[in-house]
């Protein structure tokens, strides 16, 4: 017993202690930091404090060092529940207050700290003498279970509020760590109690308990939730595998399946279809796949594959609806199936008008009455067109080649094409320079050139030389036919005919500008539209010093002379091959 001592009694503390007069635990806590009364409530009962020099002999040595090393710590003023005390800390501080080491027993009271026994309190240990066995109060059964040591203590969950009128039997446990809301169903679902009935309090989780207590219906409805949730991951895993496995079927059938086709040669129901100049076998496809004659592309592009030595020509073919895609192949193959028009090196473009007429259905003179009215909006080049006396702008640009002209198209779409190709050949040659090297006035003139080479001459061989009769005729020395070029494919165009027995009468009286038997130099605009040879030739002409030609054969046989004798040589030998 130390000097200020005191015994398990009521005396009072001794008039020479330190803290005599201090109000208990509020008056500790003001010296503390000014710190509120536990609970916000001030404190009446007063408590023992040990002093801080004990004499040696009232307890032995090993205590004595122990209680020194355990000193009084002021969070701990009164003897109360551990557990409320450290969930108050929690709220007002937000994190528990740290002890010092060595302060817990293991049964989680504070090692020799002995506090007088507070009669409102009925779990308050008793005190007793140092080392002396306490009561323990923990084992009513209302009480809580002993506070576990600061290290391993967990904040406990906040209790729902029991609804008024009803007894609470049990709490539900809250769903088990990592156990996913979905599955352990949440607060939302479990208002309602589940019984079949809404309860008036919003919020109220004590039907929780109730469900249980009334048959376990909150177990159906997990099972229920769990259920449905297996269902829906079913579905989901389900949905996957099922878009998975289309697309991979999709895959294989695009890279290793047969590509869709139909069967058979095809519907009664015809549709022309045009294929432009340089077009592949994907063009094509795709052109017959738009308009109903094939099924896919790809079955088009194998069918043709499989005919590796022939090619489809551009132009316009006549086919029907839904062919397997190697009839369609076929029938392009068969000139048959073709609806084309096809301008040959030469041929005037009075003879293309009627063809282009009667390809598309339509009545005779159509083609030529809209060339000549719309010439100038079908895409000539600037330098055409440049002489007042030319009898049909569009002669020598009508390119020779083959069109698709099928019914149901316009004209006018057709002589597009067709000069749009003269242009591009024409454009890969510089017909001014050309034109001034051969001393002629304009580029058109090189055209001329060519359609006369082409009209005159009967074989390639012959090109070459008609193109130097034809400059040789044009130069102001030229002395054996006066500049006069004296061909009669000249004066047949003007006529629209092609006669070689034309007598000097009817030629010499005739004073069109077409007429080069009575008008020197070259006709206004071409006679014809000249093919790539002709066209060839007029650009690089021979030099050996032809000026005169007579087909001998009057067919397809020319002979070249250079001096008048030799022709009136090759012209007797013309008269007795045609019986003259």
């Amino acid at each position: 017993m130390t000097e200020y001592g005191r015994s398990p009694g009521s005396e009072p503390w001794h008039p020479q202690d330190p803290l005599y007069g201090d109000g208990g635990w509020e008056g500790q806590q003001a010296h503390a930091g000014h710190q509120p009364a536990y609970g916000g409530q001030p404190q009446h009962h007063h408590y023992p404090q040990q002093s801080q020099q004990p004499e040696y002999g009232d307890w032995d040595h090993g205590q004595a060092q122990q209680y020194d090393q355990q000193a009084y710590q002021p969070e701990y003023p009164q003897q109360y529940d551990q557990q409320q005390y450290d969930q108050q800390q929690y709220v007002q501080q937000g994190q528990q207050q740290p002890y010092h080491e060595g302060g817990w027993d293991g049964t989680g009271t504070h090692a020799h700290m002995p506090y007088a026994a507070d009669p409102g309190d009925p779990y308050g240990q008793q005190a007793t003498a140092y080392g002396a066995e306490q009561p323990d109060f923990y084992g009513t059964p209302d009480a809580y279970p002993p506070p576990e040591p600061p290290a391993r203590r967990q904040p406990e969950p906040e209790k729902p509020v029991e609804p008024a009128g009803e007894q609470r039997t049990d709490w539900d446990p809250e769903p088990e760590q990592g156990e996913h809301p979905f599955f352990a169903g949440d607060a939302a679902d479990d208002q309602d109690g589940d019984d079949g009935e809404d309860d008036d309090t919003p919020g109220d989780r004590g039907g929780r308990g109730d469900r249980r207590a009334r048959g376990g219906k909150g177990t159906k409805g997990k099972k229920r939730r769990n259920g449905c949730a297996c269902l829906v991951v079913v579905l989901v895993f389900g949905g996957g595998l099922g878009g998975a496995g289309y697309f991979g079927y999709q895959f294989y059938q695009n890279r290793y399946g047969a590509a869709p086709d139909y069967a058979g040669d095809g519907i009664g129901q015809t549709v022309s279809i045009e294929v432009p100049k340089g077009a592949g076998g994907a063009e094509i496809g795709r052109r017959l796949k738009e308009a109903g004659v094939v099924k896919s592309v790809d079955a088009f592009v194998s069918a043709l594959t499989q005919k590796p030595d022939v090619s489809i020509q551009a132009g316009a073919y006549i086919l029907k609806k839904q062919m397997s895609a190697k009839s369609a192949v076929e029938m392009m193959l068969d000139p048959k199936s073709q609806a084309n028009v096809l301008v040959k090196p030469g041929q005037r473009n009075v003879q293309v008008y009627q063809a282009i007429d009667t390809k598309l259905g339509l009545a005779s003179g159509t083609t030529r009455k809209i060339a000549e009215k719309e010439y100038e909006s079908l895409g000539l080049p600037d330098w055409a067109n440049d002489d007042t006396d030319i009898k049909d702008p569009l002669e020598g640009f009508l390119h020779p080649g083959t069109y698709g002209a099928a019914k149901g198209m316009k004209p006018a779409t057709v002589l597009k094409e067709m000069v749009a190709r003269a242009d591009e050949a024409y454009a890969k040659i510089d017909l001014e320079a050309k034109a001034k090297a051969f001393g002629l006035k304009s580029p058109l003139q090189v055209i001329t050139v060519a359609s006369l080479v082409q009209a005159e001459g009967k074989t390639t061989d012959d090109f070459r030389k008609m193109a130097e009769v034809v400059y040789n005729r044009l130069k102001p020395t030229n002395t054996e036919t006066n500049q006069l070029l004296q061909f009669d494919s000249t004066f047949n165009y003007l006529k629209n005919e092609s006669n070689i027995h034309i007598s000097e009468a009817e030629i010499n009286s005739n004073q069109d500008p077409y007429n080069t038997y009575t008008q020197k130099g070259l006709p206004p605009g071409p006679i014809g539209n000249p093919g790539a040879d002709a066209l060839a030739a007029a650009l690089n002409p021979t030099k050996d010093g032809w000026i005169y030609f007579v087909a001998t054969d009057g067919v397809n046989k020319t002979e070249f002379a250079k001096t008048y004798a030799e022709f009136q040589r090759l012209r007797d030998k013309f008269n007795e091959s045609t019986g003259n």
